[in-house]
């Protein structure tokens, strides 16, 4: 890239590049409640041929009280979270303590932007949404993109459609009103709004649990994904972070609960547009 370019033109042509890419990635959602956070992810598998056992993560967990979900390129996210996890237990070495969420945050975001200025690399083709507690902050929301930006949040998207999603959160979301069952709710609402898809379902879970849904540090893989685009179906999955008896609790929102908020959403919008077609009728 020409020093001369970017610095006349004062853009860079390759974080620009990579925000592109992250636009037509799954679509990711955060939202803060009073009493937890939610991250919501679009599971995609781009060809039908592809083996369910070779799949890519949405949802990470970084350390007990930490997750993320991520939007882009998925070899970039392999090795951004893999570096959230070192400086985790780095911290935690050092210190005896857990790494505070804006820190982690703040110093990954440091790497990236060291990207975007030296010679021979090129930024990191992603952006990730964190959810985490600490004792400073309590529950927390922030996202990054590649140009080392971050900031932290109540309601955002990243990925396909992120517009759209965020123009319908700003409208929706209430922060007083906001407990995990109503952000559940809300997610359900605007991923069906906004993904290019005519029906939503759970992630079909093939394997079990994941192990790390539990609290289980030993293994940080998803559940590899099971995609229905070519029949118009989405499939989602959604984590929750929340606090039981001292302890912070990350975990897959199950397939039953999933269905029914999904069920629940379909049957309110089937009921408005029935009195919409009855105001038209009677008029």
């Amino acid at each position: 890239m020409c020093i001369e370019t970017c610095f006349v033109k004062r853009r860079l042509y390759q974080v620009e590049y990579a925000m592109e890419a992250i636009g037509h990635a799954g679509t990711c959602l955060g939202i803060l409640a009073k009493d937890g956070v939610i991250l919501a992810a679009e599971k995609r598998n781009t060809n039908k041929l592809l083996d369910e056992v070779s799949y890519s993560e949405k949802i990470y967990k970084l350390y007990d009280d930490m997750a993320c979900s991520v939007a882009g390129i998925t070899s970039d996210a392999n090795v951004l979270t893999n570096e959230l996890r070192l400086i985790a237990q780095r911290y935690m070495l050092q210190y005896q303590e857990p790494i505070p969420c804006e820190q982690l945050v703040s110093q990954l975001c440091d790497i990236k932007q060291l990207y975007t200025q030296l010679g021979g690399k090129r930024p990191f083709g992603v952006s990730l949404l964190y959810m985490g507690w600490d004792k400073h902050y309590g529950f927390q929301l922030y996202q990054s993109d590649p140009s080392g930006n971050y900031g932290g949040w109540k309601a955002t998207c990243i990925g396909n459609n992120s517009g759209a999603a965020v123009s319908m959160l700003k409208q929706e979301y209430k922060e007083q009103d906001v407990d995990l069952r109503a952000g559940l709710e809300l997610a359900i609402k605007v991923l069906s709004k906004t993904l290019d898809t005519n029906k939503l379902t759970p992630e079909k879970k093939k394997h079990g649990a994941p192990p790390w849904s539990s609290g289980s540090m030993l293994d940080h893989r998803s559940l590899p994904p099971c995609s229905n685009r070519d029949t118009g179906i989405s499939e989602v999955e959604i984590a929750t972070l929340t606090r039981e008896n001292g302890k912070t609790k990350i975990q897959i929102v199950p397939d039953g609960e999933l269905e029914g908020l999904i069920k629940k959403y379909e049957e309110e919008e089937a009921k408005v547009e029935a009195e919409k077609k009855k105001e038209k009728s009677s008029s």
